[in-house]
């Protein structure tokens, strides 16, 4: 579980009791160094690194580090807002010991998730790990509610031997195919190995379509540490591909054309330990709360893709037709559908059961997008929502007149677009608080004007192994 408590100058409760030992054990293993991160306002995995030693110090006190990143964009230029983007002041990195886990595809190296503090002790109001948290423990206090979350995490293989900056893929063969899983099947063998090293628990690993493609999919956690997990297996993932003379590309369109990488996530409401998404008089066994939820997460969709479409290539892939879902619309296993309702399979209902958010991809902040997500479908509890018709099949086929009797809108078609429905959107901008909130609109606009006039090709290549 994930540890609720903010962190404070001399240290979370308990943590310095065990520190001592943890670091004892750290060196045993041969672990030299520790990797403190975080997932910026842009997407960007940021970190510090110390010493094993001075994990204690780290503990206790925290390791500094400037809020400018709040306000960076991907190609590390700066914008601002009335608070954020300023050279001065400092932040305090807090690990969570609770997550620190030595990096199987990195030896020598630890990792670990960290809240951010001020040097005064309080909340920083633009940590979206802390965020995420608090969301999470509101929704139990207020609603009697938890969640278990998933990130799948899509991702294209290239030679590291490609010209800089350039993508050639470094498997040939068809979608899905046995091909590719032979021709990596080496460095696919060792990242389950490391995975399991670093206690994630793997569903499925695969070929997925685009050239060069895998997808991975793991358990189900807590919303914290599912955004915990899908950090870290992307370090994870690099790691191992870089051993094997690879890079890897979880951009969100790595190339101008075609179906791009997804951050689909995965939610279910849960009470008192039953899945709310089964065994209801709901459609599909979804009781009225999870209905009234897909549906406040529906009606905030065009928002949040603010949150979780967050670059310019994006909405490269977030087109009609390609599976990610670019229309306000759900359905049972549509997976052309923003919201996928799965039910899992027969005998399973009970624990599988969830909805799917398809207009997601891994350049979003998982721990902001997780959050904007559970915020909308409270929303959507606490109004009573009714959920719509479900549709079928893919929405672009639907006339204007049909589309409208069913709700159906097409998502925004860019950064700008995403903006002026995020501003409008009192609900989500609620939620994140007006720091964070003023962060995410300034840097959606900042990546906006840095691409201005570039093509889909130009668009492609600034974002290529940015995140």
């Amino acid at each position: 579980m994930t540890t609720l408590a903010d962190p404070e100058p001399g240290g979370r409760p308990g943590d310095l009791k065990r520190v001592a030992a943890l670091t004892a054990d750290l060196a045993s293993q041969g672990v030299h160094g520790i990797v403190l991160a975080y997932v910026d306002t842009a997407g960007v995995a940021r970190v510090k690194t110390i010493p094993t030693a001075r994990l204690e110090a780290a503990v206790a006190w925290g390791v500094g580090m400037s809020p400018v990143f709040d306000t960076f964009l991907a190609d590390d230029s700066v914008v601002t807002t009335d608070v954020l983007g300023s050279p001065d002041g400092d932040l305090r990195l807090y690990p969570d010991l609770d997550h620190l886990v030595p990096l199987a595809g990195q030896p020598g190296w630890a990792w670990a998730p960290v809240d951010r503090i001020t040097q005064e002790g309080g909340r920083h109001p633009g940590c979206a790990r802390t965020f995420l948290r608090r969301t999470v423990t509101e929704a139990a206090d207020r609603h009697g509610v938890d969640f278990k979350a998933a990130v799948e995490i899509e991702w294209a293989f290239g030679l590291g031997s490609a010209p800089a900056g350039e993508f050639v893929p470094a498997v040939s063969g068809p979608a899905y195919g046995a091909v590719r899983q032979v021709e990596l099947s080496d460095c696919t063998a060792d990242l389950l190995a490391a995975c399991a090293a670093q206690g994630v628990d793997v569903d499925q690993i695969h070929p997925e379509y685009a050239p060069g493609q895998f997808e991975i999919s793991v358990g189900a956690l807590d919303p914290v540490a599912a955004a915990d997990r899908s950090v870290l297996v992307r370090q994870t993932i690099r790691a191992v591909a870089q051993r094997h003379g690879l890079r890897v590309s979880f951009a969100p369109a790595y190339l101008p054309e075609g179906v791009g990488n997804g951050g689909h996530l995965h939610l279910s409401c849960w009470r008192d330990g039953v899945n709310l998404h089964a065994g209801g008089e709901g459609r599909y066994g979804m009781t009225a709360e999870a209905e009234s939820f897909v549906a406040g997460v529906l009606a905030h969709l065009p928002a949040l893709t603010a949150v979780t479409a967050p670059s310019p290539a994006s909405h490269l892939r977030l087109q009609p037709s390609q599976w990610a879902g670019a229309f306000t619309a759900w359905g049972r296993e549509t997976r052309e559908a923003a919201v996928r309702i799965v039910t899992g399979t027969a005998g399973r209902h009970d624990q599988d059961a969830n909805m799917e958010v398809k207009p997601v991809d891994l350049a979003a902040n998982p721990y902001l997008a997780l959050g904007c997500v559970i915020a909308a479908g409270l929303d959507g509890v606490t109004a009573g929502r009714a959920l719509p018709d479900e549709i079928t099949g893919d929405p672009a086929r639907y006339g204007p007149d049909e589309a409208a009797a069913l709700g159906v809108r097409r998502l925004p078609r860019s950064l700008p677009e995403a903006v002026e429905e995020f501003r409008a959107d009192e609900v989500l901008r609620t939620a994140l608080g007006p720091v964070l909130a003023d962060a995410v609109s300034a840097v959606r606009l900042g990546e906006a004007a840095a691409v201005d006039g570039l093509g889909p090709v130009q668009v492609a290549a600034a974002y290529r192994w940015a995140y």
